[in-house]
């Protein structure tokens, strides 16, 4: 399911981004004033980021026509989803970690969740509830009553609503059905808007106006994420859940979705992918959801780089999520419990090469949000050293930066005090949000961190150990 087909600017934007990944300077010496210079993302991306996991529902037409696009010609009176309940989507996400959650609303074939007055191909025309059912007010009540946050997905490209390719008047058609969703449902956190674009029923291609449709948003749901083909969240790059080892926030701006802005911004990336082969539900594919093995390493690969894992789970046709889904994610939410259950550096004795007299050593591993260990900004490789008091397995390092000051870490190390001498243990380069460092089981009384390289004085909010054995 393509995100974003503009390929050409895509490929210009990841030119950009390697240069921009070049460090302010050569170690991590910064001049005082350098962090007003650089981006920091607004309280809803904080947010976003620190929740970690998303789980996206495809769920329309294409569940009861076995497909995965399609063509906008289906018929209505195909939709019926006789168990449908949304409060089983969300009570299982919510159970098994998922802080926010994005419904398809309408996919590409233009079928609409909602009875939408601007067009009769929508859940008012089928037979489901007597044509008087609204999946979108069902699942916005169940995650509001839930306390998660609620995003829906909105595809641009409708292959069923006669003015697509008529510029001026779909766009109008579309700001129509975004003021529907914004305004009936109450609080949206997430806007999802996909990328693909074909042609209309005349022949031309549609050309959107992004930034009218933002701006609906920006009205309407002031504070709601603009995702994918938007300002607020950008897209990893592929759908298989996976985000590169070096993963900046900061980011050149898109010259379509950030119109007129010329500076680096803050957009962080999303990685998406689906439990299953499919994006929607297809009855033969309830023995190929993925193994344990394979969301372990989508998430050591997500969230442990950096992003935030939005996991496609679909209902199925009865309106339900599956019996194998489910099993599944509970096996991946007991797996990511046990293994991070225990912290054995928590609230352990650390020492450090200098810090802040507000921002000392010993915050980087009390637990606290708010808190963070702050070097002195004239050293050029400041160091932390955590003590664990006793020699114990591990095999799991997971630091944590102070986001809402920005992102600052360009490359680091990780060293062991065998008795004699540092060993080193990990060479990294960012860590953000959150980096999750494997390495074989080693015992370790003493690890130090080095910053090596940094845009701006480094804020180290965590620092954890664990043995997943």
């Amino acid at each position: 399911m393509k995100r974003n087909i503009s390929f050409t600017r895509r490929q210009l934007i990841v030119a950009g981004i390697a240069a921009l990944s070049t460090p302010v300077n050569s170690n991590a010496h910064v001049q005082k004033g350098d962090s007003s210079m650089q981006p920091l993302p607004t309280p809803q991306q904080t947010a976003w980021q620190e929740a970690e996991l998303s789980m996206f529902f495809h769920f329309g037409m294409n569940t009861f026509t076995n497909r995965e696009w399609g063509l906008g010609t289906e018929d209505p009176k195909l939709f019926n989803p006789t168990h449908l309940d949304c409060e089983q989507w969300v009570h299982t996400a919510r159970e098994m970690g998922f802080k926010y959650l994005i419904l398809t609303a309408k996919h590409h074939d233009g079928f609409c969740l909602w009875p939408s007055k601007y067009t009769d191909h929508s859940v008012k025309s089928s037979p489901w509830r007597n044509g008087r059912g609204d999946v979108v007010r069902d699942f916005a009540r169940a995650c509001h009553g839930a306390g998660v946050k609620m995003g829906l997905y909105l595809s641009p490209w409708d292959l069923n609503q006669p003015t697509y390719g008529d510029s001026p008047a779909y766009n109008r058609y579309f700001m129509n059905q975004l003021t529907e969703l914004l305004t009936g449902y109450g609080e949206v956190s997430e806007v999802w808007f996909d990328g693909a674009n074909g042609e209309g029923p005349n022949g031309k291609k549609q050309e959107y106006d992004w930034q009218g449709f933002y701006k609906v948003i920006r009205t309407l749901q002031p504070e709601a994420l603009i995702a994918i083909s938007g300002p607020d969240i950008r897209w990893v790059g592929n759908e298989d859940g996976l985000a590169p080892v070096t993963e900046w926030c900061i980011q050149p701006p898109d010259p379509v979705y950030h119109s007129g802005i010329h500076h680096p911004v803050w957009w962080p990336s999303e990685c998406d992918t689906s439990i299953r082969p499919g994006w929607f539900w297809h009855p033969e594919e309830d023995s190929k959801v993925k193994p344990l093995t394979q969301l372990q390493d989508i998430y050591y690969r997500s969230v442990g780089h950096n992003s935030v894992l939005l996991l496609n789970v679909p209902p199925n046709s009865r309106g339900l999520l599956s019996s194998p889904d489910i099993a599944r994610l509970r096996e991946f939410h007991d797996w990511r419990d046990k293994l991070f259950s225990r912290n054995l550096a928590a609230r352990c004795h650390t020492v450090a090469s200098g810090s802040s007299e507000e921002h000392t050593p010993e915050r980087a591993v009390d637990g606290r949000e708010e808190s963070f260990w702050q070097p002195n900004p004239l050293e050029t490789l400041p160091w932390i050293e955590l003590n664990l008091g006793r020699s114990q397995a591990v095999n799991h390092c997971t630091m944590r930066e102070y986001i809402p000051q920005g992102q600052r870490v360009a490359a680091y190390t990780l060293e062991r005090w065998d008795g004699v001498t540092w060993q080193p243990l990990v060479t990294g380069t960012t860590i953000g949000q959150k980096k999750i460092d494997r390495f074989e089981t080693v015992n370790i009384q003493r690890l130090k961190l080095t910053i090596r390289q940094a845009r701006d004085t480094p804020q180290i909010r965590g620092i954890e150990l664990y043995n997943g054995e």
